[in-house]
């Protein structure tokens, strides 16, 4: 049976206003994130016990969306149903998306050509390209628990290397696993083979669908249609597994993939997204904004939070069952391999690109090195956006 707490109920305003706070004190990315919040709501003030928490906390980690923010949606909806707990997603996400929306502004009125700016987001760029291989490691260390898992994320790697689209490597690669695990590999090599089959179809038909960096011809940056951009983040929303950096390719292949921002934007965008206090998952309402303006990055920002929402809003009395099917693990389990091979496919790919672009390579490497190195050595929730400053200072420097 799953344990209720006694609900102590708040109102509306009380419950916007403290999740508010949590969302302006958000620094560090979702691990300080989760820690605030449990340090307040769970030790301190016991809205929950430590052992659902936990629970629920791993829930999260395993079904699509930033699990920081689906624990503020669960936690609000405990205290004030369905309105609680929109109030306090809106409440956390809000000081993000008003501070990415100034800085998505101020961005679109920088002269990129000027060598002093261009050297300060070339730093960044190298910055933002160590914490993602930083991040990489940590997922890895979470999802790939077994052989399999990391055959899987290796294979989804080298099939993402090979132009084979997501949507093909995600489904083989969770019910690839599902039966592996379970010993049926012969089940297994069907899946793989059936995934063959159906990359070398869709090759035929649709060729020319990998993404080398390079603006699609015909597409002007800030005309993208809403419906576009809310879908495109829909997809994302929906595909995220494990945090906000699993994102990351599903909205590369749009946004870099279909022209509507270079790499070198999207990296800003990730850039800029670091140094405030918000879930990293914002940095798709920044792509939303130079694709199609104010209403375009309000929509990118819609679909891929509305999942989060979603999850937990329609199905709070069901969450916990997900933890007992055993089957439903595997399939997860397999997605999230196959996701961190796309991520390290991806990081590879922007990485590539902006050695190409810098004017200096033993510069950015150096730059690239700094960071990643003070990722590791130091764990300080103000790490993130200290190591993009860090970075964006040391391109002024050794770049201009």
């Amino acid at each position: 049976m799953i344990e209720r707490p006694r609900p102590i109920e708040q109102s509306p305003a009380s419950i916007f206003l403290r999740f508010l706070r949590f969302g302006l004190l958000a620094w560090g990315g979702p691990v300080a994130q989760i820690g605030m919040i449990k340090r307040e709501l769970v030790e301190e003030e016991r809205w929950l016990k430590p052992p659902r928490f936990n629970r629920l906390l791993a829930i999260y980690q395993i079904l699509p969306g930033p699990e920081a923010h689906e624990l503020c949606v669960h936690l609000g909806m405990l205290k004030g149903g369905r309105l609680g707990g929109f109030l306090a997603g809106l409440g956390f996400m809000l000081p993000g998306l008003v501070l990415i929306l100034g800085l998505a502004w101020a961005y679109q009125r920088l002269d990129v050509r000027d060598p002093l700016v261009a050297a300060l987001l070339l730093g960044a760029q190298a910055g933002v390209i160590a914490l993602i291989v930083r991040a990489v490691h940590r997922i890895a260390d979470h999802a790939l628990t077994d052989r399999w898992l990391w055959a899987i994320a290796i294979a989804s790697a080298v099939a993402t290397t090979a132009g084979i689209s997501f949507w093909i490597v995600l489904p083989a690669a969770g019910l690839a696993y599902s039966a592996a695990s379970s010993a049926r590999f012969g089940l297994a090599a069907l899946v793989v083979a059936a995934g063959g089959v159906a990359a070398w179809v869709v090759g035929t038909l649709l060729p020319g669908s990998q993404i080398d960096g390079a603006a699609a011809a015909g597409v002007v940056p800030g005309t993208v249609g809403t419906l576009v951009l809310f879908l495109s983040g829909l997809k994302a929303g929906m595909l995220t597994f494990g945090g906000a950096y699993t994102a990351i390719p599903f909205v590369r292949a749009d946004a870099v993939g279909r022209g509507w921002v270079s790499d070198g934007q999207f990296l800003d965008g990730l850039a800029l997204s670091g140094v405030i206090p918000a879930p990293l998952i914002i940095f798709a309402t920044f792509i939303g904004y130079i694709a199609g303006g104010l209403a375009g990055a309000l929509a990118m920002t819609a679909g891929i939070f509305l999942p989060a929402f979603a999850f937990t809003l329609l199905f709070y009395d069901r969450l916990e069952r997900v933890v007992e099917d055993q089957r439903l693990h595997g399939l997860l389990a397999g997605v999230a391999a196959g996701v961190v091979g796309l991520i390290m496919f991806t990081t590879l790919q922007l990485g590539s690109n902006l050695t190409r672009s810098a004017p200096s390579l033993p510069a950015v490497m150096a730059i690239f090195g700094g960071a990643l190195a003070l990722l590791y050595v130091w764990r300080s929730k103000l790490a993130v956006p200290a190591v993009i400053l860090a970075s964006a200072c040391a391109g002024t420097a050794i770049l201009r």
